[in-house]
């Protein structure tokens, strides 16, 4: 479904941001996450695979389709994308804000139907937010207004889904049945790329992981390939511990351990230096 090939980008001449040297594929009912700290290019990449950026090098094919041949209409009915930040303008209802999910199937000046209507509420059912159905959009939480964009890509109904930290406003049950949510969709054959700051989110519901640092994929594979304690220093500089939890649920976890190279007594006393400043 989606294929890159030596993939670059770069903000300026300088080539100090974005990234560089990006090669993957993503089969039908494939869940990618990619990994990595604050500003190594995840939302970059993002951004490139749904034709917001131009690459400076390489390809991408969307359903064997070069994309850079595709118009933004073309794009919007194959990729759905939940970017990370948000800021609404309009106080739309919740249904009409999901139901602008549906204008890449519409033809210009053409107002929703009733079964564009039908395949809104259906995801806003799906996402758990009926109860915000006619609840002005500016007046809710980040997190009931990230459930509601996720409302509305589903509406758009896509064939390839691209998460941008798709959890990180929600609170621990929401972030639970977001990826829950991924993995069925991923079951449908739906293929879904994510970025997250959290292996957990990998282990739970990825088939994929990419790991990024320096503003490029340091490694690709399955999540257990992949997501190793010291993959995971080198990326977040911390120490972890990746633990199996037995049954009923499992899985693998991925656990940090205090400390990052300094003695706690010296944190502490940098800390009380701090708070005794703040009286002076």
């Amino acid at each position: 479904m989606l294929r890159v090939e030596d993939a670059e980008f770069y903000y300026d001449d300088a080539h100090e941001k974005g990234f560089k040297g990006v090669s993957f594929s993503l089969n039908r009912g494939e869940v990618m996450c990619i990994l990595g700290p604050n500003g190594c290019g995840k939302t970059t990449l993002l951004k490139c695979l749904i034709g917001l950026l131009s690459l400076s090098k390489g390809q991408v094919w969307l359903d064997g389709q070069e994309i850079d041949k595709l118009g933004r209409r073309e794009v919007a009915k194959v990729v759905g994308y939940v970017p990370q930040l948000h800021q609404p303008v309009f106080p739309f209802s919740v249904l009409d804000a999901v139901l602008i999910g549906r204008a890449p199937h519409l033809n210009f000046l053409e107002s929703p139907g009733r079964k564009d209507e039908e395949i809104a509420e259906m995801a806003i059912d799906a996402m758990g937010i009926a109860g915000l159905r006619d609840r002005p959009y500016t007046q809710l939480s980040g997190g009931e207004m990230q459930l509601v964009i996720f409302a509305r890509v589903l509406a758009q109904q896509p064939k390839l889904l691209l998460l941008d930290e798709p959890t990180s406003h929600l609170d621990f049950g929401n972030q639970v049945r977001v990826l829950h949510t991924v993995a069925e969709l991923a079951s449908t054959g739906l293929p879904v790329i994510m970025t997250s700051h959290f292996p957990d989110h990998a282990f739970l519901s990825s088939s994929k992981v990419a790991i990024m640092k320096d503003n490029k994929f340091l490694a690709v594979g399955s999540p257990d390939e992949v997501i190793t304690e010291e993959s995971m220093e080198r990326i977040y500089g911390i120490k972890v511990r990746i633990l199996d939890v037995e049954a009923p649920v499992a899985r693998r976890i991925c656990v940090p351990l205090a400390g990052d190279g300094e003695t706690p007594q010296e944190k502490v006393a940098l800390l009380e230096r701090l708070t005794n400043a703040r009286g002076n």
